[in-house]
């Protein structure tokens, strides 16, 4: 694994404090990793990997080559050292910067935005931008947080821009990808949700809690997310693909 030096937008800082509390939701991880991986091809580009909570569920070997890009140094640093990272195949290679600091020449079998889209004030162009480092056939997969009226505290402390909901997420894919997927994941999550939207207030979960959703919540949103059709959740989940 190799990191590149800093693009020019170096001194972007992320603003949340989540990423360490939301590593160990091993639960949730392997369900959105049910639901993509099939999706998950070829070479694959990672936009705003963090420190790799998601790269270490989602890289498996499976794929020709792996980029994980981040545009805050300090975490693409921390990043570019884990070693269960490191260890992964294919081996990721970290890259500093954003879809806008890629070459032309890149193209990619799968781009994720895994709880990532939500974060990116243009997030029409921003997707825009990354069809076009498509390869036929390729996969634009985003994860995020659905609702508009779920939007708390704990989504303002973490720099979200807004959630989603299937047709606020369809309108702002670019025109000629075709859809794979568009549903909500975590249905029991989504009450948890408007419980800490309505009662607790919350800007930050605890350990405990986190513990609490992915242990005791997620699998059993897993067998409520068919009954109800997928009609709603705490996730929203889009795949679109390049004819």
């Amino acid at each position: 694994m190799t990191s590149s030096p800093p693009a020019p937008n170096a001194q972007y800082s992320y603003v949340g404090q989540e990423l360490d509390l939301f590593a160990r939701a091993a639960n949730w991880k392997a369900y959105f990793r049910s639901v993509l991986a099939p999706f998950i091809r070829g070479d694959v580009l990672e936009v705003g990997a963090g420190i790799g909570q998601t790269t270490r569920h989602l890289c498996d070997g499976r794929q020709r080559s792996w980029m994980c890009l981040e545009p805050d140094p300090a975490l693409a640093e921390r990043l570019a050292a884990d070693a269960d990272v490191r260890a992964l195949e294919p081996g990721p290679v970290v890259q500093v910067g954003t879809t806008e600091s890629l070459g032309a020449g890149f193209r990619f079998d799968a781009i994720l935005y895994i709880d990532v889209l939500e974060h990116i004030e243009h997030d029409g162009e921003e997707l825009e931008r990354a069809s076009t480092l498509l390869a036929p056939g390729g996969a634009l997969i985003v994860l995020s947080p659905a609702f508009a009226f779920l939007y708390s505290d704990f989504d303002r402390s973490v720099g979200h821009f807004r959630r989603y909901t299937a047709q606020t997420l369809a309108a702002v894919m670019p025109e000629g990808l075709r859809r794979r997927r568009l549903h909500y994941l975590d249905s029991i999550g989504f009450l948890a949700s408007l419980a800490n939207r309505v009662l607790l207030r919350q800007a930050m979960p605890s350990a405990r809690q986190i513990g609490f959703w992915d242990g005791r919540i997620v699998p059993v949103s897993r067998v409520t997310d068919p009954l109800v059709a997928h009609r709603f959740g705490r996730s929203v989940v889009g795949v679109y693909e390049r004819s």
